[in-house]
């Protein structure tokens, strides 16, 4: 996912962003259509013009004066409209693709393996789904058609110019090779600037996103100051991005006015003698500076414009390198719409997140329908990475996993995850009701349900005594919830999914004593007639677990029950000491 350089322009990246295009063929005919129309007619006003002053002004016909004045209005009007419909429709069409786009891109986002955002800043992500997607809005509705569209107008009065007079037209015309070079040296001056300006686009996004994220840990740690200054960094890096790229703009512009400037100059003093020598007439004189007005005012943007849509290349070469990332769990299964027994098997399993440096080694166990399996170990030994096997959140190298007697990969995806309900110890709240992050929009819970499963935990009485009950937002990340609070309501978020399969990754390990009482009172009632997986620290609330793994850098060193274990006196009966001593150090 690293920032690159890129072409000055990407033919295939290009391509790709026109295919999302297709469903709206009709609005671009019509603004197709529009584009030539608009240019077709754009000689009509200096022509008129000179058609007035030439036959009207000094042929002495006032009646011919006002048709001709009549005429231009009617033109300005007709222009008016069509350059309405114009810009109203390819803004449309800019809308519609950035909507497609975006829609596509966040449903891949949702299908990528979470190795996927271990591995990529939040920010950078927020970026391509946000303003890079914004900025190829802007391909359309300011870029590419509107190019065309003035592309064809130069064409068209350069052709009508050489039509009419082509000495003059040479004249005012021959500026625009000292033209061509500077749009060259400006393209290519700014080509760099625009990849840095989103390079530091993503980089403030990221900081930002991460930083105020973490905002108690830099409160806490009195990091105030520093964070201050790390970010008045990235910020001053935004701000020379975009001064740079102001400073080829401030001086093109007045260049192109410059040269614009000599033009009319040209116009005027080899006009200017052709009428003296009865040549050329005033009308033409005139219909030519008109002319160079309405040329240099598209040339001009037309460098502006292909820089929009170099702007909009860049950013869909990046949106579709997250496109491109098949970190994606291969959705191969045919079992759908089963409801597991909860019958578990490991055989032999290994697995890296990285190469082959192995979290699990070789690690066999079965659990039976409605038993409790508790894992324990030393931090890092593997005990939630096992998890994430069951649920295919991450792919297992070696081996294999069965449910029910059925590889896992013999599963569809979701059929696999809807019969696993997994409450860890970091809860995620979202900024909604309590209602809505316990059924998660599923439109099967009702909320009888959702009432009757807080009951059941018993959670129910500190959700009844808040200002809107079950409709109360817990703001982002459940902030308006205590710790306690916010796992008694994942634990009604699990209960009310009706897994066949239960597992508690360290849920009870950030909880007050009032809080564990209820949710072991609510692990007993989720844990009946159902199978349960247990990773806890704390030994003491797994002892009536039906089966205890021991990991040790990834493998099962030890398995049975809490006596079977203790009688051993092995790893097991060591932890298990160490604990009973530091909590009676604690009460005494």
């Amino acid at each position: 996912m690293s920032e690159s350089a890129g072409k000055v322009f990407d033919a295939k990246s290009f391509k790709r962003v026109l295919a999302y295009s297709r469903p709206y063929t009709g609005i671009v005919v019509l603004t197709l259509i529009s584009t030539c129309v608009f240019a077709a007619i754009a000689p009509a006003t200096p022509k008129l013009t000179k058609y007035a002053l030439d036959y009207g002004v000094q042929g002495g016909h006032y009646k011919r004066l006002l048709l001709m004045s009549g005429l231009l209005l009617v033109f300005l009007f007709v222009r008016s409209l069509i350059q309405f419909f114009n810009t109203y429709y390819t803004n449309l069409l800019g809308q519609n693709i950035i909507k497609d786009m975006r829609l596509a891109l966040y449903s891949h986002i949702l299908k990528l393996r979470l190795q996927f955002f271990d591995n990529t800043p939040i920010g950078l992500l927020v970026t391509r789904v946000n303003s890079d997607i914004e900025t190829i809005a802007d391909v359309f509705s300011e870029g590419l058609i509107l190019m065309m569209n003035q592309m064809l107008t130069v064409l068209v009065i350069i052709a009508w110019m050489i039509w009419e007079d082509w000495r003059l037209a040479l004249f005012s015309l021959s500026v625009f090779p000292v033209l061509l070079f500077a749009t060259y040296l400006f393209q290519k001056a700014t080509r760099t600037s625009f990849q840095e300006v989103r390079t530091q686009v993503a980089k403030l996004n990221g900081f930002v996103q991460e930083h105020i994220t973490g905002m108690s840990v830099v409160q806490i740690f009195n990091r105030e100051d520093m964070e201050l200054e790390k970010f008045k960094q990235i910020n001053n890096d935004h701000k020379i991005a975009n001064v740079k790229s102001i400073w080829y703009y401030s001086i093109f512009f007045p260049v192109v006015d410059i040269l614009s400037s000599v033009s009319i100059a040209l116009i005027v003093w080899w006009g200017g003698r052709g009428i003296l020598y009865n040549s050329v007439s005033f009308g033409t004189v005139t219909e030519f500076i008109i002319y160079i007005n309405m040329l240099f005012v598209p040339i001009r943007q037309l460098s502006d414009r292909f820089n929009t849509l170099q702007m909009g290349v860049v950013s869909s070469e990046r949106i579709f390198k997250v496109f491109d990332t098949q970190t994606i769990i291969k959705d191969e299964g045919k079992i759908e719409s089963a409801k597991v027994e909860g019958d578990i098997a490991f055989e032999n399993v290994w697995f890296a997140y990285n190469n082959e440096n192995w979290v699990l080694r070789d690690v066999s166990f079965t659990v039976k329908p409605g038993q409790t399996l508790a894992i324990v170990g030393a931090t890092g030994a593997g005990k939630s990475s096992m998890i994430n096997l069951l649920g295919r959140f991450y792919e297992f190298q070696k081996g294999n996993i069965l449910v029910d007697g059925k590889d896992i990969r013999d599963y569809k995806i979701d059929t696999l995850r809807k019969n696993i309900a997994i409450v860890l110890q970091d809860v995620f709240l979202f900024s909604d009701t309590i209602a809505n992050n316990i059924s998660l929009y599923n439109k099967y819970v009702t909320p009888a349900q959702i009432k009757h499963a807080a009951e059941a935990i018993g959670a129910d009485t500190f959700i009844e005594s808040l200002p809107n009950k079950y409709d109360y937002n817990v703001m982002e990340r459940g902030a308006m919830l205590s710790v306690g609070q916010r796992q008694l309501v994942s634990f009604i978020r699990a209960y009310v999914q009706n897994p066949g399969i239960l597992v508690l990754d360290e849920a009870t390990s950030s909880i007050d004593t009032e809080t564990e009482r209820l949710i072991q009172h609510a692990i007993e009632k989720l844990t009946e007639h159902r199978t349960s997986i247990i990773i806890a620290h704390r030994l003491a609330t797994i002892q009536k677990a039906d089966k205890i793994l021991v990991l040790d850098h990834g493998q099962v060193v030890e398995e049975g029950t809490h006596q079977e274990l203790l009688r051993k006196n092995g790893f097991y009966k060591r932890l298990y000491e160490i604990q009973f001593e530091k909590e009676q150090r604690q009460r005494a």
